[in-house]
C-alpha cells in the first residue's frame, strides 16, 4: 500500500509539473517545418489565404485576454495572430518571445471597427483610437495552435 501511495504521488507531482510548463495552445504544435515570418508575404504572394506554421517573434499581447497577438515582420510591420474560433488564448506577457503558429494566413481588408477594437484592447488613449478612420490592409492569421518557446 506504502508503494502504491508513493507511486501515485510521484505521478501526481509529474502531471503537476508538466502543467505548469505547458507551452503550448490550441492544437499541438512543433518547430519543424516552420517558414519565419518575414519569408511569409513572399511565399503566398499573389495568394489571399495560404495554410502555413509559421516562428516569429512577439510585439504585443491583447492585454484583455490574450485574444490576439502581433509577430513582427522585417519590414518594421507587424502581423495580427488570431486564435481559431477564440477556442484558446495566450499568456498575455509573452512579449518578446519565440512563437510558432499552425494555421491559415490570409490578406484581407480589416474594417475601423475592427482595427478600432484591437486599439482599444492594446490600450491605446480614445483619442489614439478616434484617429482611426481608413479600413486598412493587412496580412493576419488565424492560428489553431500556438507554441512559446
Amino acid at each position: 500500500m506504502k508503494k502504491l501511495f508513493i507511486l501515485l504521488s510521484l505521478a501526481v507531482a509529474g502531471f503537476a509539473a508538466n502543467a505548469q510548463n505547458a507551452s503550448t495552445f490550441g492544437k499541438e504544435v512543433n518547430d519543424k517545418k516552420a517558414i519565419e515570418a518575414s519569408a511569409l508575404p513572399a511565399k503566398m504572394g499573389d495568394k489571399t489565404e495560404m495554410e502555413a506554421k509559421v516562428s516569429g517573434t512577439v510585439e504585443s499581447v491583447c492585454q484583455v485576454k490574450g485574444c490576439w497577438m502581433k509577430v513582427k515582420m522585417d519590414n518594421g510591420e507587424t502581423m495580427r495572430v488570431m486564435f481559431k474560433d477564440y477556442a484558446f488564448f495566450v499568456p498575455k506577457d509573452i512579449a518578446g518571445k519565440t512563437v510558432v503558429f499552425e494555421g491559415e494566413a490570409q490578406k484581407k481588408m480589416v474594417p475601423v471597427e475592427h482595427l478600432q477594437h484591437y486599439a482599444k484592447d492594446a490600450g491605446q488613449s480614445k483619442e489614439e483610437i478616434a484617429k482611426i478612420t481608413e479600413p486598412k490592409q493587412e496580412l493576419t492569421f488565424i492560428a489553431d495552435g500556438v507554441l512559446v518557446k
